[in-house]
């Protein structure tokens, strides 16, 4: 059985392991003030030529995303997200236990425009409504949509225009930034803050959440201790992102995660199966009969997203770091063979 159920099954790259272990006798400083970190902060700005950046390690995505809500907000203050943001559906109300309101918007590719921006905005100027502050996105999306530039500036033009922060969840930025316009040295450029996703993308675990904005980085280590998420041993994270990012390595992990998933989608493309949407990066979701998909759920694991009716399923498949480019290659295949 081989997986294609999400981009964190291998525990980590053999260059973050080979740091981890070569780094684990050091004596350092605790709670993320030891060498390691400064150096992996100081690469992060390099690479996106942002100087005065504050870097922050942590654990995983939604201990990022709750921090966000919890240093950025007030406590009438909401977010917009799309209703399929990481935040509505898949973090068990985290947002609302932080005492925040997501004002969710139905988008049909898991993209905000400012369309959907204004429509929230005006359905809550009651003053009995939540004030909408932030706008959440996620690059790429869960639907494995992304973003490119000119996108990225319509919606941050908006959210300045009327005092809203503007945040990006980046626990697969590696891949959108793979299959866009988009580099690094844009974000700093086009939102408030935002996060560099390790977990997804060769890491151990972490994250590092990227404040730009000067008015947010006040006491966010403070908030980072207050919600249990500043480590002891802080040097864990550090050491991972400067295996990540002293080189290239963050984006030839990423490069290597979209190209397993090109030889996926143009092999089920030329089969003549249709997709849920068009998404370029290392997340697609197929549509297969029922009959086919039993067949295939013999060899490869893939995670069952959605019932579309006639007999067919929509799947999702995920292609990571470390997905073995034959194992693409022999899915193709076999999908090609249980198609006759």
């Amino acid at each position: 059985m081989y997986s294609f159920v999400n981009d964190y099954s291998e525990t980590a790259h053999p260059a973050v392991l080979q740091a981890l272990v070569d780094t684990n006798m050091e004596q350092s400083a605790g709670y993320g003030a030891d060498e390691h970190c400064e150096n992996a902060k100081n690469y992060i700005r390099q690479k996106i030529h942002c100087p005065t950046a504050d870097v922050h390690f942590l654990s995983g995505g939604t201990q990022t995303n709750i921090l966000a809500a919890a240093a950025f907000l007030r406590p009438v203050e909401a977010i917009i997200s799309a209703e399929t943001g990481h935040i509505y559906g898949h973090e068990c109300g985290s947002i609302e236990e932080s005492g925040h309101k997501i004002l969710a918007e139905q988008t049909p590719d898991g993209k905000l425009t400012v369309a959907h921006l204004e429509h929230a905005r005006l359905l809550n100027q009651e003053e009995y409504c939540p004030v909408p502050k932030m706008v959440y996105i996620s690059n790429s999306t869960e639907l494995g949509t992304v973003y490119n530039k000119a996108e990225l500036q319509e919606l941050y033009a908006y959210c300045k225009a009327h005092d809203m922060i503007f945040f990006i969840d980046g626990a697969r930025m590696g891949s959108a930034l793979a299959c866009t316009d988009l580099s690094f040295e844009d974000y700093p450029q086009l939102c408030d803050a935002f996060y560099i996703g390790g977990t997804k993308n060769g890491a151990f675990m972490g994250e590092a959440m990227v404040i730009v904005k000067e008015e947010l980085k006040q006491d966010f280590r403070r908030h980072m201790k207050q919600r249990g998420a500043m480590l002891a041993k802080g040097k864990v994270l550090g050491v991972q992102f400067e295996a990540l990012f002293k080189e290239n390595l963050f984006m030839e992990l990423a490069n290597h995660a979209n190209h397993c998933m090109d030889i996926l989608r143009e092999g089920i493309g030329e089969l003549g199966y249709d997709f849920l949407c068009e998404s370029p990066s290392n997340q697609i979701f197929p549509i297969f009969p029922v009959e086919v998909l039993e067949r295939l759920n013999q060899k490869y694991a893939v995670l069952d997203y959605q019932d579309m009716g006639d007999g067919k399923r929509c799947v999702r498949m995920v292609t990571s770091w470390a997905t073995l480019e034959e194992q693409c290659h022999n899915f193709v295949a076999d999908l090609k063979a249980y198609s006759k």
